[in-house]
C-alpha cells in the first residue's frame, strides 16, 4: 500500500474542517421554516407554481441529499451515465415521497435521516474502493442508489408531514413539490458535474479522489451520528 502523501494529509484536514464548518451552522437547514411554513400551512387548494419553487429550494439547499448524488457521480464521467444513475435516484425518492405524504406513512424523521448520512458514507467508501479491497464484495452500484433514493424520499416526506396540509388540492401541491425537487436536483448536478468535468482537466483529480471522498465520508458520518444523537436524546411520548 503505497505512503500517504503528506500534502493530501492536509488537503484531507482541510475538506474535513470544511464539512464540520458547514455541518454545525445548521444541520437541518434544508427544513421548511419561516414564511416557507406558513405559507404550505395556509395553503387550500392547488398551488402549483409556489409547491414546485418550494421542492426546488428544498433540494438545492438539502446538502445530505446533494452530498450523497455528489459522491454518486464522482466517477461518472459521461452525461448519460449521470442521467441513469440521477434517474434511478429520482424513482426511488419519488415513490417514497409521495407514498409518505398522500398514504400518511409515519416514519422517525431522525432515523431516517441518519440513514441518509449514511449513504453518503455507503457512497464514499465504495469509491474508495473500499467495498472490493477490504470485503472482497462488488455491490451493485444502481441498486443501491435506488434503494437510497427511497430513504431519501422518506426524508423529504417527513419534512411535509411536519404541517397540517390541507386535503384540498394535496395531490397537485406534493407531485408539484416533488416536480421542484427534480429540477432543484437538476441545476444543483449540473453545476457539480460542470466542476467536476472542469477540475478532471487536471492531474490532481485522481491525486486527490481518495482524499476527497474521505471527506465526504467524514461528513456522512457526521450527520448520521448528530441525527442518531438526536434520535436518542428525544423527549418521550
Amino acid at each position: 500500500m503505497k505512503s500517504v502523501n503528506p500534502q493530501l494529509t492536509k488537503l484531507g484536514l482541510i475538506l474535513f474542517a470544511i464539512a464540520c464548518i458547514v455541518i454545525s451552522v445548521d444541520v437541518s437547514a434544508h427544513t421548511i421554516a419561516g414564511k416557507d411554513a406558513s405559507f404550505v400551512e395556509s395553503i387550500d387548494g392547488p398551488a402549483v407554481l409556489p409547491f414546485m419553487y418550494l421542492g426546488a429550494k428544498h433540494m438545492v439547499t438539502g446538502y445530505d441529499h446533494l452530498l450523497f448524488l455528489v459522491g454518486v457521480i464522482f466517477f461518472l464521467y459521461r452525461p448519460r451515465h449521470v442521467i441513469q444513475y440521477v434517474t434511478l435516484f429520482a424513482i426511488g425518492h419519488s415513490i417514497t415521497l409521495l407514498i409518505g405524504v398522500l398514504a400518511d406513512l409515519q416514519v422517525n424523521a431522525f432515523l431516517i435521516d441518519a440513514i441518509i448520512g449514511f449513504s453518503i458514507v455507503y457512497k464514499a467508501f465504495e469509491n474508495m474502493d473500499g467495498f472490493n479491497r477490504i470485503m472482497g464484495i462488488d455491490p451493485n452500484t444502481k441498486i443501491a442508489v435506488f434503494v437510497f433514493g427511497l430513504f431519501h424520499g422518506l426524508g423529504l416526506a417527513t419534512k411535509l408531514q411536519e404541517f397540517e396540509l390541507s386535503a384540498n388540492g394535496l395531490v397537485a401541491n406534493i407531485i408539484s413539490f416533488n416536480v421542484g425537487v427534480e429540477i432543484g436536483q437538476i441545476l444543483a448536478l449540473s453545476a457539480v458535474f460542470i466542476a467536476l468535468s472542469v477540475w478532471r482537466t487536471s492531474g490532481s483529480y485522481l491525486r486527490h479522489a481518495f482524499v476527497t471522498n474521505t471527506a465526504l465520508m467524514a461528513g456522512g458520518f457526521l450527520l448520521a451520528g448528530f441525527q442518531l444523537s438526536s434520535y436518542l436524546l428525544q423527549p418521550p411520548y
